[in-house]
């Protein structure tokens, strides 16, 4: 198993930017595929992005795409989410999530582990 814990949500302008973390503890960070997903009041989770085991190979929801970065440190068990130009549709609670199989994939369903959620709100 392995516990997940996020940080770095907030209140921020449009056009601004934050950094979100999770901190992984527990089995072996580097052995799970690594996702960020993200629900707005209303609505189901979303893809957002995700990064293999190694971090060599990222995906990212067209949304977010050239704006949002995914990065991990295996070394630290911490994933990361680089957000800029953020806009006010981006607001959301954002969950880290794990993987336990090999393909880095797109469907919440697809993730073993879970996070609490960090709340993200932009404001126009």
């Amino acid at each position: 198993q392995v516990q997940l814990v996020e940080s770095g949500g907030g209140l921020v302008q449009a056009g601004g930017s934050l950094r979100l973390s999770c901190a992984a503890s527990g089995r072996t960070f580097s052995t799970y595929v690594m996702g960020w997903f993200r629900q707005a009041p209303g609505k189901e989770h979303e893809f957002v992005a995700t990064i293999s085991k190694s971090g060599g190979s990222t995906y990212y929801a067209d949304s977010v795409k050239g704006r949002f970065t995914a990065s991990r440190d295996n070394a630290k068990n911490t994933l990361y989410l680089q957000m800029n130009s953020l806009k006010p549709e981006d607001t959301a609670v954002y969950y880290c999530a794990a993987r336990i199989g090999f393909a880095a994939l797109r469907s919440p369903n697809e993730y073993d582990y879970w996070g609490q959620g960090t709340q993200v709100t932009v404001s126009s």
